[in-house]
């Protein structure tokens, strides 16, 4: 149980078996670190000078638990990440020594670290000895998410809101019903090439344009083109929500359309014509403008960049372009190329039109002055003084409009003119909404197959006549060429019969 050793008085002195033990042992460790340090059959132990500081807080080492008393195969240590750094003076955690195993697992430090406070990031999980460290995640602009196909809406159109070029294009305030379409937005529409047409269904002007205008939405609806007719009124009529949606069936208008009853639109635009066509890039900037008819070859070459601009790539952007309608060959060889303009029968029209020096377009204008919203009986010439309309029978003076002040049961009453021009229109009033009988004759005649309009009727006993079923524009005249001082005469027994407006034209396709 004792050892004995000699001291250095050469005495002997029993000394305990552990002592002695002890003795060797601490030999033995002081012979291992002048050796550089040993290791064992589970790999290399760290000491702690050969540790890393941590690098931050989430990637701090814990502190390793003491080994186990005699244990055998005992688990390394393992490093997991702590919680963040506690704050000064925060007592160093503590921790449990696991008991005696043998072969047992890895026994788990449980650290009795304080609480983190709210909103703490919680601490990664512990890695492997052995694994591989995961590299760090990318910097945030590298960890941008992959594309979906939509591109972000692009930026708001800033600068002067109007309708010249290189203004923003004005939103749609203040209207009324959408036909064809739910309501549209500029701001909506970005990314997307936009063609405003102003139009009004009566308008014979913007009726020879719709050809074009399909043209253009079936070829480039699918490219990106929307198209947009907001409807202007020019009359009241116009602004009856079951009128325009019948107009638009009628003339095959199938893009969207939106009711301006009250000018709000046309007034940001600033527009003042009809038709009118306001062609808006992809950044909702105007970028083209035009006014009236023609120019449909230069109007679809500026759609076509500015899809090209926006992305698009189509086989109709290489379509042949479209030619505007030829005027009759007679009328282009005559030498003033005369032609009778637009005549209105309304007092308003008619007396601001006159005030404001730009002629006559009544015979019997004198009514007009002290007759308005009355019934005139009028009387008219036998000789007419070309391009003015003129009255026979009693007629109602409205705004507007003048119409029949009666029912008669003959074709006594009637409107008369003396037209130069290839093709008349007029635009006739439906107050009743109850169809009824127009007679039509030029220069005493009835019309016949070669110069009556689309809308014209030939009975059985060669009469030619309208069936006025509601308040719109009527091809009344269609000449096989240009011709002059040609007497109409229109006339009814409804007094529903009125006149809003006649038109004029000199196209060879007519109207």
């Amino acid at each position: 149980m004792y050892r004995i050793l000699t001291n250095a008085a050469g005495g002997r002195k029993p000394v305990p078996r552990l002592v002695f033990f002890a003795a060797i042992a601490v030999s033995l460790v002081l012979l291992a670190v002048a050796c550089g340090g040993s290791s064992d059959s589970n790999g290399p132990v760290s000491s702690p000078e050969a540790t890393a500081a941590p690098s931050s807080p989430e990637a701090t080492t814990v502190p390793t638990a003491a080994a186990a008393p005699e244990a055998t195969n005992a688990a390394k240590p393992t490093t997991t990440a702590s919680a963040p750094v506690a704050a000064a003076n925060t007592p160093e955690p503590t921790f449990t020594a696991a008991p005696k195993a043998t072969n047992a697992s890895k026994p788990t430090a449980t650290a009795s670290a304080p609480a983190a406070e709210a909103n703490t990031p919680e601490p990664a999980p512990a890695a492997a000895p052995d694994d591989t460290p995961e590299p760090p995640p990318p910097p945030k602009a590298a960890q941008t998410a992959a594309p979906t196909g939509t591109p972000p809406p692009p930026p708001p159109c800033e600068g002067t809101r109007g309708g010249k070029v290189g203004n923003c294009a004005p939103e749609f305030a203040g209207t009324q019903e959408w036909i064809n379409s739910g309501p549209l937005s500029m701001e909506g529409l970005r990314g997307k090439v936009v063609l405003i047409d102003f139009w009004t269904y009566s308008c014979i002007n913007c009726i020879r344009t719709l050809p074009y205008l399909r043209t253009w939405y079936e070829r480039y609806a699918d490219e990106g083109l929307v198209m947009v007719g907001v409807h202007t009124p020019e009359f009241h009529f116009e602004k009856v929500y079951e009128n325009v949606v019948q107009a638009t069936k009628d003339d095959e208008v199938t893009w969207p359309v939106v009711q301006d009853n009250d000018f709000a639109v046309w007034q940001s635009y600033e527009n003042r014509f009809w038709p009118a066509k306001y062609l808006i890039d992809k950044d909702g900037v105007v970028r083209y403008t035009h006014f009236g008819e023609g120019k449909y070859g230069e109007t679809e070459s500026e759609i076509r960049k500015l899809l090209e601009e926006a992305g698009a790539a189509s086989a109709a952007l290489s379509m042949p372009l479209p030619q505007d309608q030829e005027n009759d060959p007679t009328f282009l060889q005559e030498g003033n190329r005369t032609r009778t303009p637009e005549l209105f029968a309304g007092w308003r029209f008619v007396l601001s039109h006159f005030q404001g020096g730009r002629g006559v377009y009544i015979g019997q204008v004198d009514a007009y002055n002290e007759q308005r919203n009355e019934v005139a009986e009028l009387a008219a010439p036998e000789e007419l003084t070309p391009h003015r309309i003129y009255y026979n029978g009693p007629w109602f003076i409205g705004a507007e409009s003048v119409h029949h002040a009666e029912t008669t049961e003959s074709y006594d009453d009637y409107l008369a003119l003396v037209y130069t021009a290839r093709s008349v229109n007029a635009v006739l009033t439906a107050e009743s909404g109850e169809p009824y009988k127009v007679r039509v004759t030029v220069n005493g005649e009835y019309l016949t197959e070669d110069n009556r309009g689309e809308d014209i009727m030939i009975g059985e006993d060669g009469e030619s006549y309208l069936w006025v079923t509601g308040p719109k524009a009527y091809k009344v005249v269609e000449h096989p060429t240009w011709e002059s001082g040609q007497e109409l005469r229109m006339a009814s027994m409804s007094d529903d019969f009125g006149l809003y407006s006649f038109t004029f034209g000199t196209y060879q396709d007519g109207y």
